[in-house]
């Protein structure tokens, strides 16, 4: 018996893009779910389970905190914007041929169209599409189509917008578009199948119509599988659809010459090989020099490319998704636009240009599809990571951008790669805001690199501490009694407030900082306030500096001695009453007496009988005692004629 394999089996770019991006979602340690199982394709979701990305059905049921993964088959409007209202990480794997529906029903109803969808309205594909538009109309076979037009004449004059299914089968479409331009006069018919899907159903057809027997693998739940079933069953008497190699009974094949295999687009290459390895065991397969089984061809292309190598290439084609690459061999290579940097704000066209030749990194080899997925983030990230255990090793400085903060600290990323600070590293103080590093550059020194795990540790407080340690060091080799420094107030005692100087901390007596008497240093600083001090005296290996606040130019008695002279009338404030008679402050910290006989023009009993605490009057300078800071002050004298009256 003969095997032939169909060349397009299996996985179809789309899919193979949304696997990729699953299964590097569970590579980066992601806390992820996919909305709906990720293709149709039983095997996939389990192993993905298994590696901790589990499906849910709807919005509601994804956890806090997590990221969801958008299946191939896409989402409508209303989905995006509830997963945006509830905050969530959205890794979009809809398949970019899907995409374009999308943009085109919506573009479509924004000029408006009236969008027209040929395909399963069960299908998710379709329903996904339909969530785009506010009044899309889905039609499963042309006869529906025809008579919904039939039903409304003034429909075959409406503006149409026709798009189908991308797995739909080219008959079905070719019969719709010959309905919608038979009777519409105003129809825009796009043909959005997908070119691979409509490959592999030409190879379905022709492959049937040479075999015997037929065998399609893939999950029975997947649309484009029960097509290729279906177009299968129309050209040959023999077709079994079998989900693995355990669905399959060779016995069934004992009468046949010939058994071709075909494969739906969500069926992975290990079950397709599975599968034919299965048969090579249980019959007796013919072998000629002009034919290659599933195996041999799976070597063969295998030996051309391997994941995680570096190849070099040629830029082709940029495309609004995907930037093509020759790699000089059958397979197509292309590089997602999510793997082109990790910086999202970078555009395609500013890294590449067409005939550029590049060095990129192999992610995703398909030799069902013939096409191989690239990245350039993946080999930056690897040069990166080589860059971080060097500088872990050489503990030299880097320097990173926060991106995040989690329960256990902040995430920043350095040359690419993600980096973990824990909250006591990032130099804020326990409890206090870490967002406010959000979007900052800031320098630090990696800790801690376990490349195999994907963990790199690092730690802002330990460059922090070394600056601190240096300038610490510069302070005490060129400190002396009343050098200044800028300074700032670290904490607050009963008895004064220490003061960083830059490295090195010192304190200030209360009755440094002010020349006014106060009970709390609260009264002059707060914490955090940057203020001007100066040295008076240090004790270096006691490793304690004294500091001074309050500075001669805003002593209050100099401030009085420059301003004012024995003659000057004043505007004073009582502040306390004796029996021999009252003090009044001139300016803050500097007090003048009225002697009871300075009071008024007449002879009084008390001061108090004249004056109040609080009051506030004039009062003039009659005597001023420099040596002993007292000051003579008489309301008396502004009462009573001058000479010259």
């Amino acid at each position: 018996m003969k095997v032939y394999l169909a060349k397009t089996a299996g996985f179809c770019f789309g899919v193979d893009r949304a696997v990729a991006m699953v299964e590097q979602a569970a590579a980066d340690g992601l806390r992820a779910v996919t909305l709906g199982p990720i293709i149709h394709n039983r095997h996939v979701v389990e192993r993905f389970a298994a590696m901790g990305v589990r499906q849910v059905d709807t919005v509601a049921e994804i956890p806090d905190g997590s990221a969801v993964i958008i299946r191939s088959h896409g989402v409508g409007r209303a989905v995006y914007r509830e997963l945006e209202a509830r905050g969530l990480r959205v890794l979009d794997a809809t398949c970019p041929f899907v995409l374009r529906i999308h943009r085109l029903v919506r573009e479509a109803e924004a000029r408006g169209r009236q969008p027209v969808i040929i395909g399963t309205r069960s299908h998710p594909e379709v329903q996904a599409i339909a969530g785009w538009c506010s009044a899309p109309v889905v039609f499963e076979t042309a006869e529906e189509l025809a008579r919904w037009l039939a039903e409304d004449e003034t429909r075959r004059d409406w503006p149409l917008t026709m798009v189908c299914q991308t797995t739909s089968t080219a008959a079905l479409w070719k019969s719709c578009c010959e309905t919608a331009k038979k009777v519409c006069t105003n129809a825009e018919i796009f043909d959005t199948i997908c070119g691979a899907t409509e490959k592999r159903q030409k190879e379905a057809i022709a492959l049937s119509g040479l075999c015997d027997a037929m065998v399609i693998v893939g999950d029975a739940m997947s649309s484009n599988t029960k097509r290729l079933a279906m177009i299968c069953r129309e050209h040959c008497k023999k077709v079994f659809l079998v989900d693995n190699a355990d669905e399959l009974d060779t016995t069934l094949f004992s009468d046949v010459q010939s058994v071709g295999i075909t494969a739906g687009a969500s069926t992975p290459a290990w079950i397709i090989k599975e599968v034919n390895n299965h048969m090579s065991d249980e019959i007796r397969v013919e072998t000629t020099a002009g034919e290659e089984n599933f195996a041999e061809l799976l070597e063969q292309s295998l030996k051309t490319l391997n994941t995680g190598e570096k190849v070099t290439g040629v830029v082709t084609s940029i495309t609004p998704t995907e930037v093509y690459v020759d790699l000089g061999t059958k397979h197509a290579g292309y590089i997602p636009y999510s793997e082109i940097s990790s910086d999202p704000t970078v555009k395609a066209e500013d890294v590449f240009h067409v005939g550029d030749e590049i060095e990129v990194y192999v992610v995703r080899v398909n030799d069902m599809e013939g096409t191989v997925m690239l990245s350039k983030k993946r080999l930056d990230a690897a040069k990166s990571w080589d860059e971080v255990e060097q500088a872990c090793e050489e503990k030299t400085v880097v320097e990173g951008v926060i991106t995040e903060e989690n329960k256990g600290g902040l995430v920043a990323s350095v040359k690419g790669v993600r980096v973990f600070i824990p909250a006591s590293q990032t130099g804020i103080p326990k409890g206090g805001d870490l967002s406010q590093l959000i979007r900052q550059t800031v320098k630090m020194k990696i800790t801690e690199v376990n490349r195999a795990r994907r963990r790199v540790v690092g730690s802002i407080r330990a460059v922090a501490a070394e600056a601190r340690k240096a300038a610490a060091e510069k302070i005490w080799s060129e400190i002396e009694v009343g050098k200044k420094y800028h300074g700032t107030v670290k904490s607050l005692t009963s008895y004064g407030a220490f003061v960083d100087i830059g490295g090195v901390d010192g304190m200030v007596h209360v009755s440094e900082l002010s020349w006014n008497r106060i009970k709390n240093p609260a009264e002059v600083v707060k914490v955090g306030d940057e203020i001007e001090v100066y040295v008076i005296g240090f004790d270096p290996e006691k490793k304690k500096i004294s500091l001074g606040y309050k500075t001669e130019e805003t002593n209050p008695w100099t401030i009085f001695m420059n301003q004012f002279h024995v003659g000057d009338v004043v505007h004073v404030k009582i502040v306390k009453l004796m029996t021999f008679g009252a003090f009044a402050e001139i300016i803050p910290g500097v007090d003048g007496l009225i002697h009871i006989s300075q009071i008024a023009d007449r002879r009084i009993g008390k001061p108090e009988d004249v004056l109040a605490e609080g009051q506030e009057v004039e009062a003039k300078i009659i005597d001023v005692d420099a040596e002993n800071k007292r000051i003579s002050l008489s309301i008396r004298a502004l009462l009573m004629p001058s000479d010259e009256d």
